[in-house]
């Protein structure tokens, strides 16, 4: 092959295309291949008007065929670890600008639209069986909370229908010695995630269970799940039920304060 400093550019245009979007090789990968240097590749394509892949598809492109390997696959993190990074996510998303947040949503609505009508199907399919899911078995923060509420040592109630004489209402969490029942409320509890029907249903439910419950004299903790599930949102909120409960063990309270609203903020 002809060396790369004696190609007329024409010759240059083809083989640096079909090297860098073809056979998808980096600068520094056709640079060996042509013994150059990559900064020479990056220049000549600029110079030929080759659209340049940017720097996430270019590290992408890089762990897909193997040139470069994943900073962190393989990796073990320790659990403080994990939630440093989980807490610098979240204050990176409440720190973002009203304009940044909508940007961020109008590629998500980019997205959706951008699927076919099948993808779009399957998707919503899927949620709706995890929602059915989460109604009989529990949603992922509950989950967490009972395991947490176990390792702590108290005995609990886990969606149980008996706490509720002559009703059906389950209780997502019941604490039998504190006489303190816990609700996980996900957005479906106060947006009309699934229509204004089930929201009027879904509040007319929940005023009926508080009703019941500070009737019989039980304390009734209702944390707002206002965002996903995530471990280090999971653990924010049950350092605040942890703090919560032990108050109620120091003093139980009076009938006026018996009703306590927990958000994961």
């Amino acid at each position: 092959m002809k060396k790369y400093d004696d190609m007329t550019d024409n010759e240059k245009k083809i083989i640096v295309n079909n090297y860098y979007h073809k056979q998808n090789k980096s600068f520094q990968q056709i640079a060996e291949d042509l013994q150059t240097y990559a900064n020479k590749i990056r220049r000549d394509a600029i110079k030929f008007k080759i659209p340049i892949r940017d720097k996430s598809q270019a590290q992408k492109n890089a762990l897909t065929t193997g040139s470069h390997k994943h900073p962190t696959k393989g990796t073990l993190r320790s659990d403080e670890t994990k939630e440093k990074i989980g807490k610098g996510l979240i204050n990176s998303w409440e720190n973002l600008t009203p304009q940044e947040l909508e940007d961020r949503r109008q590629k998500s609505r980019d997205q959706w639209n951008s699927l076919s009508k099948e993808e779009q199907q399957n998707m919503i399919n899927s949620a709706i069986k995890a929602v059915r899911d989460t109604s009989k078995h529990g949603s992922k923060l509950e989950k967490y909370l009972l395991s947490e509420l176990i390792k702590a040592g108290y005995r609990v109630d886990f969606h149980k229908e008996q706490i509720l004489s002559n009703t059906k209402l389950q209780i997502d969490i019941f604490i039998p010695k504190l006489n303190t029942a816990i609700e996980v409320d996900g957005p479906s509890h106060f947006e009309p995630v699934w229509g204004a029907d089930t929201l009027n249903r879904n509040i007319k439910y929940d005023n009926k269970k508080t009703g019941l419950l500070l009737g019989k004299g039980s304390v009734l903790i209702r944390i707002k799940q206002l965002r996903d599930f995530s471990p280090t949102r999971a653990k924010i909120i049950w350092d605040k039920l942890k703090d919560t409960i032990k108050e109620i063990e120091n003093k139980f309270p009076d009938i006026d304060n018996r009703l306590i609203t927990i958000e994961d903020n």
